[in-house]
């Protein structure tokens, strides 16, 4: 479930141009099509096609909708396909197409603005212009490095490389938060192959930004600053160890190093911001459904696979924080970490060594983030 080894750091998402059209009315788009919606749980209504876009419905499994045209948005890997289409429903919302079975072909959305034009693939005869690269190398003290398919912890891995190894560096763009061996940055470095590797892990010559990639990276509007996501957090973290006794110190640095400061795919997405899963369908008492993505996997000795993992929706952030430490208080691997309800360092301490996570340094990550924040103060034992 966590990224050092049970984590899944989020949905496979990358950001393509479109999000936020607008559509005009349209007379041939009237009719519609008849579609079908095949989603474990429910599927989001969203108001513009984008997943960080505001929530304004939700569909059910097999629900019938009617389609009543398309708009180029965020690309999304569901259960039906991977796609950057997201179709105008007519209540007037967007539904991403990769959860939806349609019985015809959608024209497009008359819109205000330009959609996105695909990708179309260079003739066989042409020739790809050359690219000067430079060599860095992989510096790692968390084990395997993974080279991924996009700049996000979320995109599918390609293959993995371990500390020493080198890495040849084209440009460099901007992509999900990394809190790594020899920085925390957002940096991803694009690699000769045109996969990507984290600059967190790189010890590499100075990189020049990707042609047409921004110089920030793009954020949903919801990203909040440190400071803004410790003060939303902090009521969540404390109701979790009244009800449970996890500390709150130990819940914040968790939220934070796990979800990069709620950055990542779940956490933006489903205000997951542990990576629990949901079990056969079940959910618990706190979340309010299920969210299903196709996912990479990779076993220690780097082979890796796909496969589908559902993940818990939550409706608030203290829902999450409150569901985490009733994650721990239920599961009786952890039970020893409850003796030690006032003491953060040694409940965190416990909770590692009973094997939350199998990155060496997590302990240390963890506490150093308590201690640099002054996450002890909220900790309302005191």
């Amino acid at each position: 479930m966590r990224q050092y080894a049970r984590r899944f750091a989020g949905p496979l998402l990358v950001i393509a141009v479109g999000a936020g059209l607008v559509a005009a009315p349209a007379a041939a788009n009237a009719a519609g099509v008849q579609a079908t919606i095949d989603v474990q749980g429910t599927l989001k209504v969203r108001s513009t096609p984008s997943l960080a876009a505001k929530v304004v419905g939700s569909l059910r499994d097999n629900q019938k909708v009617t389609a009543v045209c398309a708009v180029t948005g965020q690309s999304v890997r569901g259960s039906v396909r991977t796609t950057t289409q997201w179709d105008k429903i007519s209540t007037g919302g967007y539904v991403t197409h990769a959860y939806v079975r349609s019985s015809g072909k959608l024209s497009r959305c008359v819109t205000s603005s330009p959609q996105a034009d695909a990708v179309k693939s260079k003739p066989a005869n042409s020739k790809p212009a050359a690219s000067k690269y430079k060599v860095g190398t992989v510096k790692s003290a968390d084990g395997s490095v993974n080279i991924r398919t996009g700049p996000y912890v979320s995109a599918p891995v390609k293959r993995v490389v371990t500390t020493g190894a080198k890495v040849s560096g084209v440009c460099y763009v901007q992509g999900t938060l990394v809190v790594g061996t020899v920085r925390s940055t957002t940096q991803w470095n694009r690699l000769s192959d045109g996969t990507y590797i984290s600059h967190a892990y790189v010890v590499t010559p100075a990189l020049s930004l990707c042609p047409g990639s921004p110089a920030t990276p793009s954020a949903p509007s919801s990203t909040l600053t440190p400071e803004q996501f410790i003060k939303a957090a902090v009521p969540g973290a404390q109701l979790g160890w009244r009800e449970y006794g996890v500390p709150a110190s130990v819940t914040l640095a968790q939220a934070i190093l796990e979800s990069g400061w709620g950055r990542s795919g779940l956490s933006t997405v489903d205000r997951n911001y542990f990576g629990i899963k949901c079990q056969s369908g079940r959910f618990g008492t706190l979340a309010n459904g299920c969210h299903d993505y196709n996912t990479q996997e990779c076993t220690k000795a780097g082979s890796c696979f796909s496969t589908t993992a559902s993940f818990r929706t939550y409706a608030t952030m203290a829902h999450s924080f409150r569901d985490h430490g009733n994650f721990l208080k239920v599961n009786p691997r952890y039970a020893g970490a409850f003796n030690y309800t006032t003491e953060a360092n040694s409940f965190i301490w416990k909770v590692w060594k009973a094997g939350y996570a199998t990155d060496p340094n997590y302990y240390t990550k963890v506490t150093t983030l308590m201690a640099s924040q002054n996450l002890y103060q909220y900790d309302i034992w005191k």
